[in-house]
């Protein structure tokens, strides 16, 4: 495709902040001079004041500050501060000194990894006229340091001569070009591939101008592409010569109807192999992807405006979009979708959000992994409660077309609630506090179908498990909830509570006592009333429910007695019996959906605690 779009990334609308550093004595200060004057002066400052290139000197008419620096170690700090705000890093070496550009390998280059500096380099070689040794220009020079140092992009390596004023220009040239449309975030230089989140990025922008959904961009297609980035139409002998270029290399990456996919990604790599990364990047731009290629936040959800005490859950718009997207990648129609149809769904977005910690493992999974539609809601509806940005920006990877502001509804205060004795929600998040070894873990794992496990293993970190669960039916509204469990470690309790809006986001505790032992009822109760009397005093109560797990054990008369007790003096509910064991739960999910649709109900009231020891 042809090129020649203007640069639009967060480095154009300010400039390009360009970073010269290097040795004393190597030509910095002659190098910028030589390069922003028409002649080199006899008395060189030893270092320059920030010099602002004019933009007619650049094809993309992004203006450049040049930034001269010291190497001395008095002015250590300002360097190691100029090269932390860079956009691109110029480092020089003296050509005329056969040992200085070891110096680079032994203290720069070692410096901008310590300095964690993750911008374009060039490497500079000035003084290119005073050498007495046989050259050998660019790349390959600077090649077995680019090995050497893979944590760096460095760009590129010009051999340049401020006094004969040879290649001067070059220099700033590629900083700004590296600046604005950086190979290492898009292209493998050691591969010659693209990267992973490039061709996802790609594949997405590919799926949205394949308008008829043939797999293949016709010559009008292509043409709407050409236009939309770069503002010109091809001309037919130019939409030829692409397709010819392609089919040189993959001759089945163009078909009768077009370019296939695999024929636009492999047209990405040429342009790369072909040193014009600004083609790709003007694609990218124009779609609405920033230097991270992640799509930038005027393509996003607004700010979600709410307070602490509301929830947010997606639209009956966007569970009805999911609810297609899933029967479209369930590609064996076994109403489940596995590992492979997963990635696949997620093949345009930057990656799987589902594969770390929170989400992955949250939902239930069938006995070959995998994941129902009611898994699937679940895990959106626990990423729209968590982080509700990340999940419309996922909508939107994966084609949610609609206002990203309507794939989500802010819901009413949980006070409101209160009052009004009911709740609009349909999902809920129940904190799940407990002391060690009372069953917690247990509880999680059976409410997604996992087997008990006999063998105890401490929770170290807050962990969740989600599902939807089926209620008696409700004649204003449908009979499916969704329950997010999170499970808080008791070591995790008193940090959680010195937070003001701790329970913000909970919509009804629960308290997991082993009702086999009697100390583990003390402590739960403990845990009961720090955890009422933040809620009073912040304004965030919330309703409660005590499970007495492990009833398959021989019950503790003393907890049994005393718990009976207690639970009529706090107004809520008797312990509810569950043995994960046996897998016997006595209804105890929708008890807990219950108790979180009637929030005013099962409110802990202060009473003096006196348990029997």
């Amino acid at each position: 495709m042809a090129g020649g779009g203007s640069a639009s990334n967060s480095s154009s609308t300010t400039g390009v902040r360009i970073v010269v550093a290097g040795d004393h004595g190597t030509g910095k200060s002659s190098l910028i001079l030589a390069t922003a004057a028409d002649s080199l002066p006899t008395n060189v400052p030893s270092v320059l004041p920030p010099t602002r290139l004019p933009v007619d000197m650049f094809p993309d008419r992004v203006p450049v500050t040049i930034i001269d620096t010291s190497s001395s170690l008095e002015n250590k700090d300002k360097l190691d501060d100029e090269l932390k705000s860079a956009d691109a890093v110029v480092l020089t070496y003296a050509c005329d000194k056969t040992s200085a550009l070891a110096r680079l390998t032994t203290f720069w280059l070692p410096e901008l990894i310590r300095l964690k500096v993750k911008v374009p380099v060039i490497v500079a070689g000035c003084k290119s006229d005073l050498a007495d040794f046989k050259q050998v220009i660019g790349l390959e020079r600077v090649m077995p340091i680019m090995k050497q140092f893979r944590e760096i992009d460095i760009d590129t390596c010009i051999e340049c001569s401020a006094s004969k004023r040879l290649r001067i220009s070059e220099v700033f040239n590629y900083a700004q070009k590296a600046a604005l449309y950086p190979i290492a975030p898009l292209f493998d230089l050691d591969a010659r591939t693209l990267k992973p989140r490039c061709m996802r990025a790609l594949k997405r922008i590919f799926i949205i101008c394949d308008h008829d959904k043939d797999g293949a961009l016709s010559d009008a297609e292509l043409n709407g592409l050409q236009v939309k980035c770069f503002n010109a139409p091809l001309q037919p002998s130019e939409i030829v010569g692409i397709k010819r270029v392609v089919q040189e290399k993959l001759p089945a990456c163009v078909n009768e109807n077009g370019l296939t996919l695999a024929g636009f990604l492999s047209l990405h790599a040429i342009f790369f192999e072909n040193g014009s990364p600004e083609t790709t990047w003007t694609i990218l731009r124009k779609h609405g992807y920033n230097n991270d290629i992640r799509l930038s936040e005027n393509h996003l959800l607004p700010p979600v405006i709410r307070t602490n005490h509301q929830s947010v859950q997606l639209t009956s718009e966007a569970v009805e979009f999911l609810r297609g997207v899933f029967t479209l990648f369930d590609s064996d129609g076994d109403g489940a979708l596995n590992a492979d149809e997963l990635d696949d769904l997620f093949s345009t977005a930057p990656e799987s959000p589902w594969r770390e910690a929170p989400y992955v493992n949250a939902a239930e999974k069938n006995e070959i992994g995998g994941l129902s539609l009611d898994g699937f809601l679940s895990e959106w509806a626990l990423m729209s409660v968590l982080d509700p940005v990340l999940c419309v920006e996922n909508l939107i990877y994966i084609g949610y077309a609609g206002d990203p502001s309507s794939a989500l509804r802010v819901m009413r205060k949980r006070c409101v609630d209160h009052t009004e004795q009911n709740t609009e929600q349909n999902v809920f998040q129940c904190f799940v506090f407990g002391p060690k070894e009372a069953g917690k873990s247990s509880f999680l794992h059976s409410f997604v179908g996992r087997p008990f496990s006999e063998v105890y293993m401490p929770t170290t970190k807050e962990q969740y498990t989600v599902n939807i669960v089926d209620q008696p039916v409700h004649a204003w509204k449908g009979t499916k909830r969704t329950l997010i469990l999170s499970e808080i470690p008791e070591d995790a309790v008193e940090n959680l509570l010195i937070q003001k809006d701790a329970l913000a986001a909970c919509d009804i505790a629960v308290f997991v006592y082993d009702s086999s032992n009697n100390s583990s009822w003390i402590r739960t109760i403990e845990l009961l009333g720090q955890v009422a009397s933040h809620g009073e005093s912040t304004g965030y109560e919330v309703p409660c429910i005590i499970i007495a797990a492990k009833g398959d054990l021989e019950p503790n008369p003393t907890a049994l007695q005393d718990s009976t007790r207690l639970s009529q003096d706090m107004g809520i509910e008797a312990p509810v019996p569950i043995s994960t064991r046996l897998g016997d739960f006595t209804d105890v999910y929708k008890k807990i959906v219950r108790a979180a649709e009637h929030p005013h109900l099962s409110i802990h009231r202060e009473v003096e605690v006196r348990c029997i020891n």
